[in-house]
């Protein structure tokens, strides 16, 4: 038996909501809960959003995380991911054109983008899903995160500002990437929409800014100044290529 006059934490209204909370302490965080109306209706409110992300994505939350993610600190239970999302991205970049803006360089080869995006929307169908570990470190701590993930990329990391979209910063993680580190941003809307900027060093030198999608998830890609970019979330295009030009507008260095 736990002590009911033991603080009940954070930490442990997260686990009520995940139905991990120890069976003997459940009581005691039930009844504090009805003693307290405004945690209990922010745990409700946390519950609502589970619901609803389980409820979007619970198609691709049981599957394998492919192998050139099998990082153990980054894996926290096992998946199994479907692998034709490569070639359906593939088909897509080569039957799609691109959208956006005109290059100012070389365009990237069939391969670099199909290595960059695979991982991305891996990355993504990974953590979208998570209520409770998202990232690494929160959106909260901005200034933190950049100054982290520039130290550990090589390059100028910014997360951008998208609230004129309705997207708040969640915040980010490090991730590995096809050459080197990459760098790995969330963002939500109000209706817990999520969408993720992965980016990543690469040799493709300034590529035109392109659409794929993948099962239920879209991405847009580009690449500026040996830095590739991929925006993923919804399918819906045109909300993702509004979200990534503004992206654009912040990391673009000649802009």
């Amino acid at each position: 038996m736990t002590d009911p006059k033991i603080p009940v934490t954070e930490d442990e209204l997260h686990a009520y909501v995940d139905n991990e909370l120890p069976a003997e302490r459940r009581g005691d965080v039930e009844a504090w809960l009805a003693a307290h109306p405004d945690a209990a209706e922010r745990v409700q409110a946390w519950r609502a959003m589970a619901d609803e992300l389980h409820a979007r994505y619970d198609h691709i939350a049981d599957e394998a995380v492919p192998k050139r993610l099998e990082i153990e600190r980054l894996v926290q239970r096992p998946r199994k991911w479907v692998y034709g999302a490569v070639a359906a991205t593939l088909a897509a970049f080569v039957c799609g054109g691109g959208v956006g803006w005109v290059a100012r360089g070389a365009t990237a080869t069939p391969s670099a983008i199909e290595s960059l995006t695979s991982d991305a929307l891996d990355a993504h169908k990974l953590y979208v899903v998570e209520v409770r570990h998202p990232v690494e470190v929160p959106g909260s701590e901005r200034d933190h995160l950049q100054t982290w993930l520039t130290k550990r990329c090589g390059w100028e990391v910014r997360a951008p500002k998208l609230d004129s979209s309705g997207l708040k910063l969640v915040g980010g993680r490090l991730l590995p990437g096809p050459t080197g580190p990459a760098s790995f941003f969330m963002y939500e809307s109000a209706s817990g929409e999520r969408y993720t900027l992965y980016s990543s060093r690469s040799k493709t030198g300034s590529a035109q800014m392109r659409y794929t999608a993948a099962e239920n998830s879209g991405a847009m890609y580009w690449s500026e100044d040996e830095v590739s970019y991929v925006l993923s979330g919804p399918i819906d295009k045109e909300k993702l290529h509004h979200v990534a030009r503004l992206v654009y507008d912040q990391t673009d260095k000649g802009g």
